[in-house]
Protein backbone atom coordinates (compact mmCIF):
# COMPACT_ATOMS: atom_id res chain seq x y z
CA UNK A 1 0.00 0.00 0.00
CA UNK A 2 1.08 3.56 -0.44
CA UNK A 3 1.40 6.04 2.45
CA UNK A 4 -0.73 8.39 3.82
CA UNK A 5 -0.20 11.74 2.09
CA UNK A 6 -2.72 14.42 -0.10
CA UNK A 7 -4.94 12.58 -2.48
CA UNK A 8 -5.21 9.38 -0.66
CA UNK A 9 -9.08 7.97 -0.90
CA UNK A 10 -10.06 7.43 2.35
CA UNK A 11 -13.64 6.12 2.86
CA UNK A 12 -15.02 6.15 6.54
CA UNK A 13 -18.35 3.93 7.03
CA UNK A 14 -20.65 5.68 9.26
CA UNK A 15 -20.98 9.27 10.41
CA UNK A 16 -21.22 8.58 14.36
CA UNK A 17 -19.10 10.51 16.79
CA UNK A 18 -16.27 8.24 15.94
CA UNK A 19 -16.55 8.66 12.50
CA UNK A 20 -17.10 12.09 12.03
CA UNK A 21 -14.15 12.95 14.64
CA UNK A 22 -12.04 11.14 12.35
CA UNK A 23 -13.18 12.95 9.59
CA UNK A 24 -12.40 16.35 11.26
CA UNK A 25 -9.06 15.69 12.17
CA UNK A 26 -7.78 14.01 8.72
CA UNK A 27 -9.27 17.15 7.30
CA UNK A 28 -8.10 19.42 10.09
CA UNK A 29 -4.62 18.16 8.70
CA UNK A 30 -5.31 18.34 5.11
CA UNK A 31 -6.97 15.06 4.09
CA UNK A 32 -9.98 14.56 2.29
CA UNK A 33 -11.76 11.46 3.63
CA UNK A 34 -15.15 10.86 2.47
CA UNK A 35 -18.18 9.64 5.04
CA UNK A 36 -20.45 7.42 3.99
CA UNK A 37 -23.45 7.06 5.91
CA UNK A 38 -26.75 5.10 5.59
CA UNK A 39 -29.48 7.19 7.09
CA UNK A 40 -31.29 9.62 5.20
CA UNK A 41 -30.19 12.81 7.71
CA UNK A 42 -27.72 12.21 10.29
CA UNK A 43 -29.51 11.85 13.59
CA UNK A 44 -27.65 10.16 16.45
CA UNK A 45 -29.47 7.07 17.51
CA UNK A 46 -29.83 7.51 21.94
CA UNK A 47 -30.85 10.75 23.68
CA UNK A 48 -27.30 11.52 24.68
CA UNK A 49 -23.80 11.01 26.14
CA UNK A 50 -21.93 11.48 28.91
CA UNK A 51 -18.48 13.31 27.20
CA UNK A 52 -15.56 12.56 29.58
CA UNK A 53 -12.12 14.73 29.87
CA UNK A 54 -10.25 11.54 28.17
CA UNK A 55 -12.56 12.86 25.05
CA UNK A 56 -13.32 16.63 25.92
CA UNK A 57 -9.77 17.40 25.60
CA UNK A 58 -9.29 16.26 22.12
CA UNK A 59 -12.92 17.78 20.58
CA UNK A 60 -11.72 21.30 22.78
CA UNK A 61 -7.85 21.03 21.35
CA UNK A 62 -7.97 19.29 18.08
CA UNK A 63 -11.58 19.59 16.70
CA UNK A 64 -12.32 22.99 17.87
CA UNK A 65 -15.49 22.97 19.23
CA UNK A 66 -14.75 23.66 22.90
CA UNK A 67 -17.00 27.00 22.27
CA UNK A 68 -19.95 24.81 20.84
CA UNK A 69 -19.77 22.63 23.33
CA UNK A 70 -19.64 24.86 26.47
CA UNK A 71 -22.54 26.70 24.67
CA UNK A 72 -24.85 23.69 24.33
CA UNK A 73 -23.35 20.81 26.69
CA UNK A 74 -23.97 20.83 30.57
CA UNK A 75 -20.38 21.19 32.37
CA UNK A 76 -21.25 18.94 35.50
CA UNK A 77 -21.05 19.24 39.20
CA UNK A 78 -18.96 16.15 39.69
CA UNK A 79 -19.70 12.38 40.15
CA UNK A 80 -22.42 11.12 42.74
CA UNK A 81 -23.04 7.44 43.75
CA UNK A 82 -26.12 6.57 45.73
CA UNK A 83 -28.14 4.12 47.40
CA UNK A 84 -31.05 3.66 45.43
CA UNK A 85 -33.31 2.36 47.89
CA UNK A 86 -33.24 5.23 50.05
CA UNK A 87 -30.89 8.09 48.13
CA UNK A 88 -28.18 8.37 50.22
CA UNK A 89 -25.17 9.51 49.06
CA UNK A 90 -22.19 6.92 49.13
CA UNK A 91 -19.85 8.86 48.01
CA UNK A 92 -19.42 12.53 45.92
CA UNK A 93 -16.53 11.53 44.00
CA UNK A 94 -15.25 14.91 42.69
CA UNK A 95 -16.93 17.97 42.27
CA UNK A 96 -16.88 20.24 38.80
CA UNK A 97 -13.57 22.10 39.59
CA UNK A 98 -11.85 19.61 41.18
CA UNK A 99 -12.80 17.25 38.20
CA UNK A 100 -11.04 20.02 35.92
CA UNK A 101 -8.27 20.19 38.27
CA UNK A 102 -7.60 16.29 38.21
CA UNK A 103 -8.91 15.29 34.37
CA UNK A 104 -7.54 18.78 32.81
CA UNK A 105 -10.66 18.86 30.59
CA UNK A 106 -14.20 19.57 31.18
CA UNK A 107 -16.98 16.21 31.78
CA UNK A 108 -20.17 17.23 29.65
CA UNK A 109 -23.62 15.90 29.50
CA UNK A 110 -24.91 16.84 26.05
CA UNK A 111 -27.86 15.70 23.40
CA UNK A 112 -26.15 13.71 21.14
CA UNK A 113 -27.79 15.30 18.26
CA UNK A 114 -26.24 18.55 19.10
CA UNK A 115 -23.00 17.23 19.26
CA UNK A 116 -23.28 15.67 15.63
CA UNK A 117 -23.90 18.80 14.74
CA UNK A 118 -21.38 19.80 15.89
CA UNK A 119 -18.58 17.81 14.53
CA UNK A 120 -20.52 17.86 11.13
CA UNK A 121 -19.85 21.15 10.79
CA UNK A 122 -15.96 20.93 11.74
CA UNK A 123 -15.57 17.95 8.56
CA UNK A 124 -17.98 20.07 6.36
CA UNK A 125 -21.57 18.78 4.45
CA UNK A 126 -19.59 17.95 0.90
CA UNK A 127 -17.27 15.24 2.88
CA UNK A 128 -20.53 13.52 4.38
CA UNK A 129 -22.62 11.25 1.92
CA UNK A 130 -26.15 10.22 3.10
CA UNK A 131 -28.43 7.07 2.08
CA UNK A 132 -25.26 4.99 1.57
CA UNK A 133 -25.47 1.74 3.10
CA UNK A 134 -22.34 -0.18 2.64
CA UNK A 135 -23.76 -3.91 1.91
CA UNK A 136 -19.97 -5.38 1.05
CA UNK A 137 -16.23 -4.47 0.41
CA UNK A 138 -14.66 -5.88 -2.25
CA UNK A 139 -10.85 -6.10 -1.69
CA UNK A 140 -8.75 -5.63 -5.33
CA UNK A 141 -4.63 -4.85 -5.69
CA UNK A 142 -5.37 -1.33 -6.36
CA UNK A 143 -7.94 -0.21 -4.42
CA UNK A 144 -11.04 -1.41 -2.34
CA UNK A 145 -14.51 -1.01 -3.61
CA UNK A 146 -17.11 -0.59 -1.20
CA UNK A 147 -21.10 -1.40 -3.02
CA UNK A 148 -23.95 0.18 -1.29
CA UNK A 149 -28.01 -0.61 -1.57
CA UNK A 150 -27.73 2.16 -3.93
CA UNK A 151 -26.06 0.51 -6.43
CA UNK A 152 -23.21 2.97 -7.02
CA UNK A 153 -19.87 1.86 -5.84
CA UNK A 154 -17.11 3.94 -4.33
CA UNK A 155 -13.11 2.92 -4.57
CA UNK A 156 -11.16 3.97 -1.73
CA UNK A 157 -7.21 3.02 -0.67
CA UNK A 158 -8.36 2.76 3.00
CA UNK A 159 -11.65 1.91 4.71
CA UNK A 160 -12.59 2.92 7.98
CA UNK A 161 -15.46 0.94 9.50
CA UNK A 162 -16.89 3.10 12.16
CA UNK A 163 -20.42 1.89 11.69
CA UNK A 164 -21.11 1.42 15.69
CA UNK A 165 -21.92 -1.77 17.43
CA UNK A 166 -23.88 -3.40 14.53
CA UNK A 167 -20.98 -3.10 12.23
CA UNK A 168 -21.26 -4.32 8.53
CA UNK A 169 -17.93 -3.44 8.52
CA UNK A 170 -16.70 -5.72 11.28
CA UNK A 171 -18.70 -8.65 9.34
CA UNK A 172 -16.95 -8.11 6.52
CA UNK A 173 -13.32 -8.77 8.52
CA UNK A 174 -14.47 -11.65 10.36
CA UNK A 175 -16.93 -13.25 8.41
CA UNK A 176 -19.54 -13.37 10.92
CA UNK A 177 -21.72 -11.26 13.53
CA UNK A 178 -19.58 -12.17 16.37
CA UNK A 179 -22.69 -10.05 18.86
CA UNK A 180 -23.33 -11.26 22.41
CA UNK A 181 -26.00 -10.01 24.94
CA UNK A 182 -24.80 -8.52 28.26
CA UNK A 183 -27.70 -9.68 30.28
CA UNK A 184 -29.41 -6.64 31.18
CA UNK A 185 -31.92 -4.22 29.21
CA UNK A 186 -32.11 -0.73 29.41
CA UNK A 187 -34.69 1.98 29.12
CA UNK A 188 -33.88 5.60 28.31
CA UNK A 189 -35.63 9.45 28.38
CA UNK A 190 -34.81 12.80 28.86
CA UNK A 191 -37.03 14.59 31.43
CA UNK A 192 -37.31 18.69 31.72
CA UNK A 193 -36.14 20.23 35.50
CA UNK A 194 -39.78 21.14 36.11
CA UNK A 195 -41.14 17.74 36.26
CA UNK A 196 -38.40 16.50 38.88
CA UNK A 197 -38.95 19.08 41.62
CA UNK A 198 -37.29 16.24 44.03
CA UNK A 199 -34.23 15.33 42.49
CA UNK A 200 -31.04 16.19 44.51
CA UNK A 201 -27.77 17.51 43.01
CA UNK A 202 -29.25 18.02 39.33
CA UNK A 203 -25.63 19.58 37.93
CA UNK A 204 -24.09 16.22 38.95
CA UNK A 205 -23.49 12.56 37.26
CA UNK A 206 -25.10 10.25 39.35
CA UNK A 207 -25.52 6.59 39.76
CA UNK A 208 -28.13 4.95 41.66
CA UNK A 209 -27.14 1.37 42.55
CA UNK A 210 -29.48 -1.45 43.98
CA UNK A 211 -30.48 -5.38 43.87
CA UNK A 212 -30.94 -6.42 40.19
CA UNK A 213 -30.21 -2.95 38.42
CA UNK A 214 -29.33 0.67 38.60
CA UNK A 215 -29.94 4.44 36.73
CA UNK A 216 -27.58 6.69 35.67
CA UNK A 217 -28.60 10.15 35.02
CA UNK A 218 -26.67 13.81 34.19
CA UNK A 219 -27.81 17.10 32.81
CA UNK A 220 -27.63 18.07 29.42
CA UNK A 221 -28.22 21.75 29.38
CA UNK A 222 -31.07 23.77 30.35
CA UNK A 223 -31.87 22.19 32.86
CA UNK A 224 -32.81 18.17 31.42
CA UNK A 225 -32.15 15.02 32.79
CA UNK A 226 -30.81 12.54 30.67
CA UNK A 227 -31.80 8.96 32.01
CA UNK A 228 -30.49 5.74 31.62
CA UNK A 229 -32.38 3.00 33.46
CA UNK A 230 -30.97 -0.81 33.34
CA UNK A 231 -31.71 -3.94 34.89
CA UNK A 232 -31.04 -7.76 35.23
CA UNK A 233 -32.76 -9.54 32.55
CA UNK A 234 -33.31 -13.44 33.15
CA UNK A 235 -32.27 -15.58 30.24
CA UNK A 236 -31.50 -14.89 26.76
CA UNK A 237 -32.71 -12.11 24.43
CA UNK A 238 -34.78 -14.15 22.48
CA UNK A 239 -36.61 -10.74 19.98
CA UNK A 240 -35.16 -10.40 16.75
CA UNK A 241 -34.39 -6.42 16.71
CA UNK A 242 -32.20 -4.68 19.91
CA UNK A 243 -34.76 -2.32 20.64
CA UNK A 244 -38.48 -3.56 21.57
CA UNK A 245 -41.64 -1.93 22.25
CA UNK A 246 -42.15 -2.11 26.16
CA UNK A 247 -44.74 -4.97 26.71
CA UNK A 248 -46.60 -2.80 28.97
CA UNK A 249 -47.12 0.71 30.12
CA UNK A 250 -44.76 1.75 32.81
CA UNK A 251 -43.13 -1.45 33.02
CA UNK A 252 -39.88 0.41 34.25
CA UNK A 253 -41.55 1.55 36.88
CA UNK A 254 -42.77 -1.75 37.99
CA UNK A 255 -38.96 -3.11 37.89
CA UNK A 256 -38.29 -0.25 39.93
CA UNK A 257 -40.77 -0.03 42.69
CA UNK A 258 -39.97 0.82 46.23
CA UNK A 259 -36.91 2.82 45.44
CA UNK A 260 -36.17 6.09 46.34
CA UNK A 261 -39.07 8.24 45.30
CA UNK A 262 -36.90 11.01 43.41
CA UNK A 263 -36.56 7.79 41.12
CA UNK A 264 -39.62 7.12 40.97
CA UNK A 265 -40.75 10.52 40.31
CA UNK A 266 -37.98 11.08 37.33
CA UNK A 267 -38.65 8.27 35.37
CA UNK A 268 -42.36 8.50 35.43
CA UNK A 269 -42.24 12.20 34.08
CA UNK A 270 -42.46 11.06 30.39
CA UNK A 271 -43.65 7.48 28.43
CA UNK A 272 -41.37 5.16 27.73
CA UNK A 273 -42.14 3.11 24.93
CA UNK A 274 -38.98 1.20 23.95
CA UNK A 275 -36.69 -1.17 25.74
CA UNK A 276 -33.25 -1.83 24.48
CA UNK A 277 -30.88 -4.66 24.92
CA UNK A 278 -27.16 -4.06 25.93
CA UNK A 279 -25.05 -5.84 23.62
CA UNK A 280 -21.07 -5.82 23.03
CA UNK A 281 -18.38 -7.57 21.18
CA UNK A 282 -15.70 -9.79 22.53
CA UNK A 283 -12.30 -8.11 21.68
CA UNK A 284 -10.53 -8.51 18.93
CA UNK A 285 -7.58 -9.95 17.88
CA UNK A 286 -7.05 -7.87 14.94
CA UNK A 287 -8.59 -4.70 13.66
CA UNK A 288 -7.76 -4.17 10.12
CA UNK A 289 -7.07 -6.74 7.58
CA UNK A 290 -6.76 -5.60 3.93
CA UNK A 291 -7.35 -2.36 3.34
CA UNK A 292 -10.34 -2.39 5.94
CA UNK A 293 -9.36 -0.88 9.65
CA UNK A 294 -12.17 -0.69 12.42
CA UNK A 295 -12.67 2.06 15.33
CA UNK A 296 -14.87 2.75 17.87
CA UNK A 297 -17.91 0.39 18.72
CA UNK A 298 -16.62 -1.96 15.62
CA UNK A 299 -13.60 -2.12 16.86
CA UNK A 300 -14.77 -2.56 20.66
CA UNK A 301 -18.40 -2.55 21.38
CA UNK A 302 -18.84 -2.15 25.14
CA UNK A 303 -22.11 -2.42 27.42
CA UNK A 304 -22.52 1.89 28.86
CA UNK A 305 -21.74 0.91 32.58
CA UNK A 306 -18.57 3.34 32.43
CA UNK A 307 -20.60 5.51 29.90
CA UNK A 308 -17.32 5.22 27.70
CA UNK A 309 -18.52 4.33 24.42
CA UNK A 310 -18.23 7.54 22.56
CA UNK A 311 -15.05 8.32 24.50
CA UNK A 312 -13.23 5.78 23.14
CA UNK A 313 -14.36 6.43 19.87
CA UNK A 314 -13.23 9.60 20.04
CA UNK A 315 -9.74 8.18 21.27
CA UNK A 316 -9.63 5.43 18.51
CA UNK A 317 -9.94 8.72 16.06
CA UNK A 318 -6.93 10.48 17.60
CA UNK A 319 -4.75 8.00 17.53
CA UNK A 320 -5.52 6.81 14.09
CA UNK A 321 -5.54 9.72 12.57
CA UNK A 322 -1.94 10.45 14.21
CA UNK A 323 -0.80 7.54 12.82
CA UNK A 324 -2.02 7.74 9.38
CA UNK A 325 -0.49 11.09 9.24
CA UNK A 326 2.71 10.96 11.46
CA UNK A 327 3.37 7.33 10.37
CA UNK A 328 6.67 6.80 7.63
CA UNK A 329 6.26 7.55 4.17
CA UNK A 330 7.26 4.83 2.52
CA UNK A 331 5.57 1.80 1.04
CA UNK A 332 4.52 0.39 3.81
CA UNK A 333 3.55 3.06 5.75
CA UNK A 334 -0.08 2.28 6.04
CA UNK A 335 0.53 -1.43 7.45
CA UNK A 336 2.81 0.10 9.50
CA UNK A 337 0.48 2.82 11.13
CA UNK A 338 -2.47 0.72 11.02
CA UNK A 339 -1.06 -1.86 13.22
CA UNK A 340 0.68 0.79 15.18
CA UNK A 341 -2.81 2.42 16.19
CA UNK A 342 -3.95 -1.08 16.82
CA UNK A 343 -0.80 -1.81 19.52
CA UNK A 344 -1.84 1.44 21.35
CA UNK A 345 -5.15 1.11 21.66
CA UNK A 346 -5.95 -2.31 21.90
CA UNK A 347 -5.24 -2.90 25.23
CA UNK A 348 -6.76 -0.12 27.48
CA UNK A 349 -9.91 -0.48 24.64
CA UNK A 350 -10.01 -4.24 25.77
CA UNK A 351 -9.81 -3.13 29.57
CA UNK A 352 -12.55 -0.45 29.31
CA UNK A 353 -14.98 -3.29 27.83
CA UNK A 354 -14.07 -6.12 30.56
CA UNK A 355 -14.72 -3.81 33.30
CA UNK A 356 -17.94 -2.02 31.82
CA UNK A 357 -19.14 -5.64 31.39
CA UNK A 358 -18.26 -6.16 35.40
CA UNK A 359 -19.44 -3.32 36.47
CA UNK A 360 -22.76 -4.41 36.24
CA UNK A 361 -22.72 -7.11 38.51
CA UNK A 362 -21.27 -4.30 40.99
CA UNK A 363 -24.13 -2.00 40.91
CA UNK A 364 -26.95 -5.00 41.22
CA UNK A 365 -25.52 -6.41 44.34
CA UNK A 366 -28.51 -8.12 46.20
CA UNK A 367 -28.95 -6.25 49.85
CA UNK A 368 -26.33 -7.76 52.18
CA UNK A 369 -23.04 -8.26 53.02
CA UNK A 370 -21.04 -7.98 49.50
CA UNK A 371 -23.55 -5.01 49.12
CA UNK A 372 -21.88 -3.33 52.06
CA UNK A 373 -17.91 -4.00 51.16
CA UNK A 374 -18.73 -2.33 47.68
CA UNK A 375 -20.61 0.76 49.14
CA UNK A 376 -17.38 0.78 51.82
CA UNK A 377 -15.36 1.00 48.88
CA UNK A 378 -16.83 2.72 46.60
CA UNK A 379 -17.69 5.58 49.52
CA UNK A 380 -13.57 5.09 50.45
CA UNK A 381 -11.54 8.60 49.95
CA UNK A 382 -9.24 6.63 47.18
CA UNK A 383 -11.91 5.87 44.90
CA UNK A 384 -11.21 8.16 42.29
CA UNK A 385 -7.68 6.85 41.89
CA UNK A 386 -8.93 2.87 41.94
CA UNK A 387 -12.06 2.86 40.09
CA UNK A 388 -11.85 5.87 37.42
CA UNK A 389 -9.00 7.97 36.81
CA UNK A 390 -7.40 5.43 34.61
CA UNK A 391 -10.45 6.31 32.35
CA UNK A 392 -10.61 9.83 32.90
CA UNK A 393 -7.28 11.04 33.13
CA UNK A 394 -5.93 9.25 30.03
CA UNK A 395 -4.20 11.46 27.21
CA UNK A 396 -4.65 9.14 24.39
CA UNK A 397 -2.06 11.40 22.18
CA UNK A 398 0.63 10.59 24.63
CA UNK A 399 2.87 8.50 22.31
CA UNK A 400 6.88 8.00 22.04
CA UNK A 401 9.15 10.61 20.38
CA UNK A 402 8.52 8.53 17.46
CA UNK A 403 5.42 7.53 16.75
CA UNK A 404 6.10 4.72 14.66
CA UNK A 405 10.13 3.41 14.43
Amino acid sequence: MTSSRPGTRIAIVGAGIGGLTLAAELRRRGLEPQIYEQASELREVGAAVALSANATRFLRDRIGIGAALTEKAADVDGLILRDGRDGRVINKISSRQEYHERAGAPYYGVHRADLQQMLKAAVGEDAIHLNKRCIRVEERSDAAVLHFADGDPVEADLVIGADGVRSRLRRELLGYDDAQFSGCHAWRGLVAPEKMPSLPDPEAIQFWMGPGGHLLHYPIGGGVQNFFLVQRHHGPWEEKSWVVPVQEEGEHLKAFEGWDPAITEMISANPVTERWALFHRPPLQQWSRGRITLIGDAAHGMVPHHGQGANQSIEDAIVLADCLIDGPADGSGWDAARQHYQDLRADRARRVQITSLATADLLHLPDGPAAEVRNARLGAADAWGRYLGWIHEHVADRYPATLIS
